[in-house]
Formats: structure tokens, C-alpha cells, sequence
């Protein structure tokens, strides 16, 4: 069968490279047969030069060394993507609560890493205690993302974003993490705001109460092909 030519970009580049590096990774840390162990350090160093050939700053060998100081052993040595919770919170006059993240200067909701002890849920409202000083309530869940697939990070990650209530606190940026917060309706959204057009629509119809679809990847048939978004 015959199929259209799809141009190959950077981020399918970077993804390539990652599943190929994660691959030879979760094998050396499962086995101890030496053949395999050199057919899967072959595979990491041709992960190496696909990244290092997608502008990466990093030259193919010390990709490869880096992702080889990660190599663990069994259970540990099983490579799954990096985890981040965020927050969708609206108040009683239909805005949302958005943070300038101070890495970065762009606005989003409030979102950091997954943190061992905690459920997903409970990290949501603790994000936004401390990004933004105000205290949630954990309502439902709006979307479950793949950021390698969007193009919005360069490593693998799946962010879990919740929908949650305003129930109290004063709104404080947190002096490391943010250089500003606040309210905002849909019609006067701050700029530049990460993902404009992936979540702010679903996000607004959440607020204001209406039916909304939780927001996922769809299966991709091949995975290695078809589009991002």
C-alpha cells in the first residue's frame, strides 16, 4: 500500500530518540546476557545520534553517557516517563487562575512535579497553595497529556490536569517559581500563555459549569506516525 510522504520534524526526532534511548535503557537494566547487553548500547548510541542530529546542544557521546549513568537495575532499571500535575481553577466569577512561571516568563496554570507520598489530586491542590496562595477544591479531571507528543517538553512526560474549585487563601506568587499571578477571564488572557489553543476552550467551559471533554491523546495507528496533535 502505498502512503503520502509525511516530512519528518524535530519533535519526531526527539521522540524517536527517547523511545529508542528508554528501550536500550529498561533492556541493560534487565539483563545480564553480555550479547544483549552490547546489541542494547548499539541501539542507545544510534538513540544518541538521532538526538544529538535534532539541534540538540549535546554531542551523541555524552547523550549516551548521560543516559547510561541512568541505567538501574530490574523494576529499577524499567524506564516510564516523568510525571507533572496541574491545576484548572476557576472562581465565582468564571476566570481562571494562571501563574508567569519565573523559568520561563510564559503564563499557565499552576503545575509542578509529581511528588512521592502524594495522590495526583492532592498534589494539585498543593501546587496551588504554594504557587498561588490559594486554597482548591479538587472537582474532576480535565485532561491527560502526553508533553513529548504536544511539542511542550523535550523529555517524556504525561501531565494529569484537574479541575478544581477556588475555596479560599489570597492570591501570593511564590518568590522562586512565579513572577506574577492572578485572575483572568477568557477575553483578556495575559500573554505569552503556553498552549492557547490545546486547553483554554475545554478549560472555560469547565469553569462556567457546561459538559466538556476530558482532553487525551488519541491512539495513533502506527504510534511512529500520523499527527501530534
Amino acid at each position: 500500500m502505498v502512503t503520502d510522504s509525511v516530512p519528518i520534524t524535530e519533535a519526531d526526532l526527539i521522540r524517536w530518540s527517547e523511545t529508542l534511548s528508554a528501550t536500550a535503557r529498561t533492556g541493560l537494566g534487565f539483563t545480564e546476557n553480555l550479547y544483549e547487553r552490547e546489541r542494547f548500547e548499539e541501539i542507545l548510541e544510534i538513540a544518541g545520534e538521532i538526538r544529538a542530529r535534532a539541534q540538540s546542544p549535546f554531542s551523541a557521546e555524552t547523550l549516551v553517557d548521560e543516559w547510561m549513568k541512568l541505567v538501574g537495575d530490574g523494576v529499577a532499571g524499567y524506564v516510564t516517563p516523568k510525571s507533572t500535575v496541574g491545576a484548572i481553577v476557576g472562581n465565582d466569577n468564571g476566570e481562571i487562575l494562571l501563574i508567569q512561571r519565573a523559568d520561563s516568563g510564559v503564563w499557565l496554570y499552576p503545575t509542578g512535579w509529581a511528588d512521592v507520598g502524594y495522590s495526583p489530586s492532592e498534589i494539585a491542590v498543593k501546587e496551588c497553595k504554594e504557587e498561588t496562595g490559594i486554597d482548591v477544591e479538587v472537582t474532576g479531571v480535565l485532561a491527560i497529556l502526553d508533553g513529548l507528543r504536544l511539542g511542550f517538553t523535550r523529555i517524556p512526560l504525561y501531565s494529569i490536569v484537574f479541575l478544581c474549585r477556588a475555596v479560599g487563601g489570597t492570591l501570593k506568587g511564590h518568590p522562586l517559581e512565579t513572577t506574577d499571578v492572578g485572575w483572568f477571564s477568557e477575553d483578556a488572557l495575559p500573554e505569552p500563555l503556553a498552549g492557547l489553543d490545546n486547553w483554554v476552550k475545554p478549560a472555560f467551559k469547565a469553569i462556567r459549569g457546561e459538559p466538556f471533554d476530558i482532553l487525551f491523546d488519541a491512539p495513533r495507528i502506527p504510534p511512529w506516525e500520523g499527527s501530534d496533535t
